[in-house]
């Protein structure tokens, strides 16, 4: 009785939009106001939800929580604050609601007006614009570039943005805000639509684009686009990349990297890298946690760089499992290598010295975090698709996701650095290793320059019969690795996924041969492999042919690597990450 008087109360004398509204989504009273809202002559009876499409159950969790939801009648906005009506918690049956509709319609006016009036500055970058012209001949790459250039300009017409040319690979673009959202919903389809033009080359025109927002002035915003493209490059190219101040959001990604036909960088890299080292007392090289052959092959070509200018070097080495144990074991007899843990670098590293970091560029994977603060000279030498969370204050970085493997760049990197057949037998054999392990013995992203840098190891006296003892593991690792075959689980969308069984020493490593082996298997587009180590700590290998981006979802998951090649380490059993990434993927399906 109470509550019905007050309602009535309530709908005389409130001089706003309300009514009120019963745990059967009916609608008991309301003002003479509400006729603002809706145009009935009563709503009396009515359903809450067919009137506004607010379900009771949002009505309750407002009201409980004391926060407002959003109408609109298709010409006016409306704020909707809810409360419960009397003494009742919202979940008794006699309970009441009541729902004031504040007028937001200026606001919203207001806001779209200032979303319109906001500036987006990008960068669209042609990517391997040399390698693309140079493929074709001379009037074939005119036709190109003009398709490429007519193209790239018909979309920025259907978006109202101004744009400029000021480079054969490189257009700047600006436009409103309000046409961003609209790029988001066709998640940018003018990467889809360049990569059909016809060319010579045997790999498609393909984009970079970078797009900066919410800078406090223009010129920040070009900075923010400035970053967004150098992710996007970082990354592998084909895609776009939007940058605010504080996050990247990603659209595409769906082709392999191209690899690069001018060595003139890696050149210009080496030269560098010798300047530098030249001017510092001592150099340590240290590579990622749980360092696999490609990590200490690339730290013993950089040592040899070090070396050959008499400097005072140190290979920094933590904790390894088994896969390496062979060749660190016959690395730390060898009198070239001054192999030392972290904590004795930390120890040793001066002002003067330089820190070269190998096979990775993130901060949670280093081997020591604490001796890269401590470092005031840095370099990083990678091959993986550029994360967010990069290593900053960086005095040389050299980080091509088409490469192969850190062993790759660093094998070209010594060939003009040092001269010819300038690695020992022993630095030559990691080396190709550390190329055989990233590349599955060249069955996966192996290019050109991949097989010109194994030859030129070869020639410096790499011994492939010493190489493959570096691989051979257990014969307990064969039964663990047949039984996780045995146990995959094939799904209909071309996915397989498999637990490793048991706590595995050397976890990584058998789940990236068995994600590489299922990946034979006919129809499979990717695998998803997760076991964990002797710390409990799981990893997950994910390997496709190309299809699906692997690197994109092991990124949603706290990891990276390739298109084709990735992995991430989480602390949920592996049962609980594999569904985790199976749901991820149904969203992604849907």
């Amino acid at each position: 009785m109470y509550v019905g008087r007050l309602e009535k109360l309530l709908a005389l004398y409130t001089p706003m939009a309300m009514c009120t509204v019963n745990m059967q989504g009916k609608v008991t009273r309301a003002s003479e106001k509400i006729s603002e809202v809706f145009k009935y002559s009563s709503i009396e009876g009515a359903d809450i939800f067919a009137l506004t499409r607010l379900r009771l159950s949002d009505i309750i969790d407002a009201a409980r929580e004391e926060r407002s939801l959003h109408y609109s009648n298709g010409e006016q906005y409306f704020r909707v604050r809810c409360y419960t009506l009397g003494n009742g918690s919202p979940e008794a049956e006699n309970t009441s609601f009541i729902l004031y509709f504040i007028n937001i319609t200026r606001y919203e006016q207001l806001k779209e007006l200032y979303s319109d009036s906001i500036v987006c500055v990008g960068f669209i970058n042609i990517d391997n614009y040399d390698e693309l012209t140079k493929s074709a001949g001379e009037e074939d790459e005119l036709n190109v570039s003009v398709e490429i250039d007519r193209l790239i300009r018909q979309w920025a017409a259907s978006i109202d943005a101004a744009l400029a040319r000021y480079r054969d690979h490189l257009y700047e673009i600006v436009f409103s805000y309000k046409h961003l959202e609209k790029l988001r919903t066709n998640r940018f389809e003018i990467l889809d639509k360049v990569k059909e033009i016809e060319t010579s080359a045997d790999f498609p025109v393909t984009l970079s684009i970078g797009i900066g927002i919410f800078g406090k002035t223009i010129a920040e915003c070009e900075d923010y686009a400035d970053a967004a493209v150098d992710m996007a490059l970082g990354r592998g190219g084909d895609q776009a990349v939007i940058k605010n101040i504080n996050e990247f959001e990603y659209f595409g990604g769906k082709s392999q990297s191209v690899e690069k036909g001018n060595k003139g960088k890696s050149r210009v890299i080496a030269h560098a890298l010798k300047a530098m080292i030249n001017q510092a007392n001592r150099v340590f090289i240290m590579g990622h946690k749980n360092p696999d052959m490609d990590s200490f092959g690339a730290s013993m070509g950089i040592n040899r760089i070090a070396q050959s200018l008499n400097k005072e070097t140190y290979i920094v080495l933590g904790d390894y499992n088994d896969a390496l144990t062979s060749i660190a074991e016959d690395a730390k007899e060898c009198a070239e290598f001054n192999i030392i843990s972290p904590e004795r670098a930390l120890n040793l590293i001066e002002e003067t010295s330089i820190l070269v970091i190998v096979d990775t560029h993130r901060p949670m994977l280093v081997e020591s975090m604490e001796l890269v603060d401590k470092a005031s000279r840095k370099v990083i030498i990678d091959h993986h698709r550029m994360a967010e969370d990069v290593i900053g204050d960086l005095e040389l970085s050299y980080m091509e996701s088409y490469a192969s493997s850190a062993s790759e760049l660093v094998t070209e990197m010594v060939q003009y650095a040092c001269g010819r057949r300038a690695l020992t037998t022993m630095e030559a054999n990691g080396l190709m290793a550390g190329i055989m392990v990233d590349t599955n013995r060249f069955a996966v992203k192996a290019g050109v320059r991949t097989f010109e840098a194994a030859s030129w190891l070869k020639r410096c006296g790499a011994n492939l019969d010493q190489v493959r003892k570096y691989f051979q593991g257990d014969s307990d690792a064969i039964r663990v690795k047949a039984m996780c075959i045995a146990n995959a689980v094939f799904h209909e969308d071309g996915i397989v996924m498999s637990v490793m069984p048991g706590s595995n020493l050397n976890v990584q490593v058998l789940n990236s041969q068995v994600a590489d082996e299922l990946l034979t298997v006919k129809g499979v587009k990717a695998t998803f492999i997760a076991g964990t180590d002797e710390n409990g700590r799981t990893s997950v290998s994910a390997r496709s042919l190309g299809e699906v981006n692997v690197q994109v979802i092991m990124e949603k998951f706290g990891g990276g690597g390739h298109l084709s090649v990735a992995g991430t380490q989480v602390d949920v059993a592996p049962e609980v990450i594999l569904a985790d990434i199976r749901e991820y993927l149904d969203i992604l399906n849907a």
